[in-house]
């Protein structure tokens, strides 16, 4: 599976990811679990250098020897 996901891209991802993961942590309430949830897609992105929605639409943030 090629990589599309570049550093930048990467970095902002496990951030925002990171930070879903810790509100859903730290807030009260069952709701809150799915801000969790969504917050895990875009860590299991970064980690995998992949991204499926990406790869629909074409898109490829990281550079060609990032292969």
């Amino acid at each position: 599976m090629p990589h599309n996901v570049g550093f930048l891209d990467g970095f902002l991802r496990v951030l925002v990811g990171g930070l879903l993961l810790t509100f859903a942590a730290v807030a009260e309430g069952v709701s809150y679990r799915w801000v969790g949830l969504i917050g895990i897609v875009p860590v299991l992105t970064t980690m995998l250098g992949w991204c499926p929605a990406y790869s629909i639409l074409g898109i490829k943030t990281c550079p060609a020897s990032e292969k």
